[in-house]
């Protein structure tokens, strides 16, 4: 038998916070543990909640009441960044989860684009997120685009699962999923007749048709490339984790196989041009590096294998063009239109002189 003590223990562990007493633990743990913005954070009792969203493994919608807990204690997760501004850790994940719970629950559920949302609905999400998180340099911009990004998601899901399944089947669609009991039914309604729509049916379909063309799909969860690249930090010290290898790692199943043929290939491929790298054999320089040599050139302004927001610039240090402004662009062209009038003056006056020159000879 568990004894109470062993389990609160045990739910601490698993959040990455830790027992007052478990000095050893908070030792070892240090590095995964999250830094808060008060100072009682290291009694903060915990709960037991699994974050989960919405999925085809049929999980349950999760509603983050530690989180909640957290904002009545005062206590503020401090979300961290890595050295390209990308959310990590285990604040981040939280972060991430409970701006799905609110993009979910407090956004209608309409068949509009989110900049058709008003703003006091959107101002809501980033002032409940800005109380229960120190965002930092992540700021408003960046909760509310992860916001528009999961709402966008959370009807797809809807749609994919719950509507276009049962378009046969009336009485599936008449209530709500009974999973998501919160959404009113006249929105639902309004929401599955917009879904069963002929102009709806020929966007579904072109959208299909791109997804069909993706080749190269991972496999990552939440925590996407940034939180990949820190985990790998962790388990490989020493080793720089260039976008290679994260292209790579992100396509590999828990037991690091490579199910797909195709990405396995490329795999191969990405391991004997590191392989070359490393013996000399092969140069990389700046935006040519391995991956692009495995899977050729980048689309313009995109980047493979670092995650959405990360442009070849900030990746690869490029320098930055420089802007010219139209008066200097002006001044630029009155300057060479000085210099060729110039030198029109200077070729007339040297004839001129030849000629004075010649006329001289001949008195």
């Amino acid at each position: 038998m568990v004894s109470q003590q062993q389990t609160k223990d045990s739910g601490s562990k698993k959040l990455g916070m830790v027992a007052p007493q478990d000095k050893s633990s908070k030792e070892m743990k240090s590095s995964k543990k999250m830094k808060f913005a008060s100072s009682s954070a290291e009694t903060e009792p915990t709960s037991q909640t699994t974050i989960s969203d919405d999925s085809k493994t049929g999980r349950g919608m999760s509603t983050m009441p530690r989180v909640v807990k957290r904002k009545l204690q005062k206590l503020r997760p401090i979300v961290e960044y890595n050295k390209r501004g990308k959310g990590i850790g285990q604040a981040h994940s939280e972060m991430q989860s409970y701006i799905g719970v609110l993009a979910r629950s407090r956004v209608p559920l309409v068949d509009k684009k989110w900049s058709q949302i008003p703003k006091d609905i959107k101002e809501q999400i980033w002032e409940a997120v800005d109380m229960a998180f120190v965002v930092g340099q992540g700021g408003k911009k960046s909760v509310l685009s992860s916001a528009a990004k999961k709402w966008k998601d959370f009807k797809s899901t809807l749609t994919r699962h719950y509507i276009l399944p049962y378009t046969n089947d009336k009485e599936k669609l008449s209530q709500p999923p009974e999973i998501y009991k919160f959404i009113e039914k006249a929105q639902w309604d309004a929401f599955v007749a917009s879904r069963l729509s002929k102009d709806f049916e020929s966007v579904h379909s072109q959208h299909a048709q791109i997804r069909e063309k993706l080749e190269y799909n991972h496999r990552l969860s939440r925590k996407g490339y940034a939180g990949l690249e820190d985990q790998l930090e962790e388990t490989m010290p020493g080793v720089e984790i260039d976008r290679s290898t994260l292209w790579k790692r992100a396509r590999q199943d828990k037991h690091g196989n490579i199910p797909d043929p195709k990405v396995a290939e490329k795999a191969k491929l990405i391991d004997e041009l590191q392989k070359q790298v490393s013996e000399g054999k092969v140069r990389v320089d700046g935006s040519k590096d391995v991956l692009t040599m495995a899977l050729g050139p980048e689309h313009p302004g995109r980047l493979r294998g670092v995650g959405a927001g990360i442009s070849p610039r900030q990746y690869f240090n490029l320098p930055k063009p420089q802007r010219v402004s139209f008066d200097d662009r002006l001044k630029e062209s009155l300057r060479v239109l000085l210099q060729e009038e110039t030198k029109k003056m200077e070729a007339k006056a040297r004839e001129e002189a030849l000629k004075m020159e010649a006329r001289q000879n001949n008195w």
